[in-house]
């Protein structure tokens, strides 16, 4: 399997040798996922971090009236995973399901922890990822605390240009915070102003 998008990934924060790149694709794992089946569900233990390769993943929650709040995409180049399951190692509350067919590359909390013993220098890739996830989650929840409709949609078109048209219309308005109605309103005024 070509791993050269996963390590160009790594390569914005850390340089690999030969040998280390090969020691970690040892330890990935590559997934087909069709469209609409589930990667992770909501109570389930997450045990992997995954990077897609080919496809696009959202990660959701359902409230008790049965309405999806769409927390994040990712597309192509993104790491995707339930960030409290994973480290806590209990039952966590996101869905990650595929929007369309996606190709997904695996690496285990067990194989994170081997790699972080054998190639320290991973454990400083994984803060950055984290942090940086942590940080966009946070800016996600002030922007739906203080932006408005419009401002939250033009922030989702610069946070996932690749995906903007080619995902249904009530996944961005789930994600955003509003009706599929409303967003069609939304999008007319935003490509005016383009």
């Amino acid at each position: 399997m070509d791993h050269s998008l996963i390590f160009k990934n790594i390569s914005k924060h850390i340089s690999l040798t030969a040998t280390e790149k090969e020691y970690f694709s040892s330890l990935l794992e590559f997934k087909k996922i069709k469209t609409k089946t589930f990667l992770l569900r909501s109570g389930e233990v997450c045990k992997h971090s995954s990077f897609v390769t080919i496809g696009c993943l959202r990660a959701f929650t359902v409230d008790k009236s049965g309405v999806e709040h769409i927390l994040s995409f990712a597309p192509q180049d993104w790491w995707v995973g339930d960030m409290y399951s994973l480290l806590s190692q209990k039952p966590g509350n996101l869905n990650i399901e595929a929007m369309v067919d996606t190709e997904v590359v695996m690496l285990s909390k067990n194989n994170q922890e081997k790699l972080y013993n054998k190639v320290p220098k991973f454990e400083r890739f994984f803060r950055i990822i984290t942090e940086k996830s942590l940080v966009a989650y946070q800016q996600r929840l002030m922007d739906n605390l203080s932006l408005t409709a419009q401002e939250r949609y033009v922030k989702f078109c610069t946070t996932y240009p690749a995906i903007i048209n080619t995902i249904p219309q009530k996944q961005v308005a789930a994600y955003i915070g509003v009706t599929p109605e409303f967003l069609s309103k939304l999008k007319a005024k935003y490509l005016k102003t383009k």
